[in-house]
């Protein structure tokens, strides 16, 4: 439940770097524009890199908890926030530090440390509806939690009952394409009969001469049985549309 982007520090903290004089600027920099990019583990490097010429550096030790935040990797996240969370605060970015801290609290379901992260947040900037927000949900999710409502374990359960539900949609949706299939294989097989059928019948009649005559009843099963092909087809066909456009549809929404 994240309000806001990273980024904000980030550009925060590389004006801050020349006033502290605390890291290459070069690292640091490539480092954001990598970051920009999403090309977390590029931006990784940059920082450590600055980390390795000023390991007290600001700007490369917060953003490069803030890349751990974006690669999911929240328990190193919090080991870089922490690492210059004093410091952070005496330059003047304390809430924004504390802000971040919470998020990843939120993300590791740790409702007491993003409580605390969100107070400490909103004591060096009352006025930011985001932390404001955040706290409001944190507090929700602690009280659950402490009145026995379950807290992680009912996202654990939701989590569980939207996979399954999904998974039985899933099952649902092959079963009935199966039973499509099969459907449309045995009625191909009994058009192939009756048209081997009448093929038969044909080579019969031409053998013996006789000029081919087709009954009312042949002709009209002849006409229904094209025009059951012609909508075999066009299921096919419409089918195949619908699975590319959800296929379109998740990729554009994962």
């Amino acid at each position: 439940m994240m309000k806001r982007s990273l980024t904000i520090l980030i550009l925060l903290l590389t004006a801050a770097v020349s006033a502290y004089g605390q890291t290459d600027r070069k690292e640091v920099r490539r480092g954001n524009r990598e970051f920009k990019k999403e090309s977390y583990q590029e931006s990784e490097i940059d920082y450590k890199k600055a980390l390795l010429k000023d390991s007290l550096s600001n700007a490369a030790n917060f953003n490069l908890g803030n890349t751990y935040y974006r690669m999911e990797n929240y328990q190193e996240a919090d080991r870089y926030y922490a690492a210059v969370s004093d410091s952070l605060d005496r330059a003047g970015h304390g809430a924004e530090s504390y802000f971040n801290q919470g998020d990843s609290f939120l993300k590791q379901r740790n409702w007491q440390a993003a409580v605390e992260a969100f107070k400490n947040s909103l004591r060096r900037n009352p006025d930011d509806m985001d932390a404001k927000s955040n706290l409001a949900y944190a507090q929700k999710m602690l009280e659950n939690q402490q009145n026995g409502g379950g807290g992680q374990n009912n996202d654990q359960n939701q989590d569980q009952q939207n996979q399954d539900q999904n998974q039985d949609q899933n099952q649902d949706q092959q079963n009935n394409d199966q039973n499509q299939d099969q459907q449309d294989q045995n009625q191909d097989q009994n058009q192939n009969q009756d048209q081997n059928q009448d093929q038969q019948d044909q080579n019969q009649q031409n053998q013996s001469g006789e000029q081919p005559k087709i009954s009312p009843q042949a002709a009209q099963q002849m006409l229904q049985a094209i025009q059951d092909q012609e909508k075999q087809t066009q299921d096919k066909v419409n089918k195949e549309k619908a699975a590319k456009l959800k296929s379109k549809q998740k990729e554009k929404n994962w």
